[in-house]
């Protein structure tokens, strides 16, 4: 599945620099360096967290997306960065594990 898949789910894109990435499994966490060395490449990391940091451990991690649950968004000058970096940042009113629930089933 791709993460511009995600927007026929419920998913809201706020940046979308690689439509066509592909994702394989989901992380959540926002203790970013337990993600930083958990979180697997092409991975859809959910969290609540939405600083600068967000965009360095999901660059690091080499995750698919971001996806920011409970409505948390992001602040413009971060939102920039993220299209700068190539980030993709996605953003849902689900809490994360309801989150998760919607991408495992759509990852099966």
């Amino acid at each position: 599945m791709t993460v511009e898949k995600l927007l026929e789910h419920g998913f809201e894109a706020v940046t979308l620099p690689d439509p066509e990435r592909e994702i394989d499994g989901v992380y959540i966490g926002d203790l970013l360096s337990w993600v930083m060395g958990r979180a697997r490449s092409d991975n859809a990391w959910i969290t609540i967290m939405s600083n600068m940091n967000v965009i360095a451990v999901a660059t690091l991690a080499d995750t698919s997306c971001v996806i920011l649950a409970e409505g948390v968004t992001l602040p413009d000058d971060i939102r920039e960065t993220a299209e700068a970096k190539g980030v993709n940042v996605l953003t849902t009113q689900l809490p994360a594990y309801e989150a998760a629930m919607v991408l495992s089933g759509l990852l099966k």
